[in-house]
């Protein structure tokens, strides 16, 4: 019998799907920065914080961050499962791991945004 554990999916086809939707979105934030940088030649201060100032850069980042942050766990989860056998070694990893992926949520978010 096969052992379910926890996955950000249900099943490997819907975390296989998850991550090449989370890597074309971030390729396409990719294509977009580098956009900016190319047509925008030498970049000062106030250009870079102008182009991060306007809304559609903002939640494309969000947009972005978020698929960086479930590429990560999906992945990271499979190596853990993969490679990790003892339960209690696994689950804490995969807790901290979690707190870490929070952390990098909330800081992007309160930088991009600002509090």
């Amino acid at each position: 019998m096969v052992n379910h554990v926890s996955s950000f999916g249900r099943n490997g086809v819907h975390d296989f799907l998850l991550v090449r939707a989370t890597a074309i979105i971030l390729t396409l934030y990719t294509i977009y920065l580098c956009g900016f940088l190319l047509l925008a030649g030498d970049v000062s201060y106030m250009e870079w914080t102008h182009f991060f100032g306007g809304l559609f850069t903002k939640i494309f980042t969000m947009i972005a961050l978020l698929c960086i942050l479930i590429h990560a766990w999906i992945g990271l989860w499979q190596v853990l499962t993969d490679y990790i056998k003892p339960a209690l070694l696994r689950g804490s990893l995969q807790l901290l791991l979690i707190a870490v992926l929070f952390g990098y949520f909330f800081s992007g978010l309160f930088v991009l945004w600002g509090a």
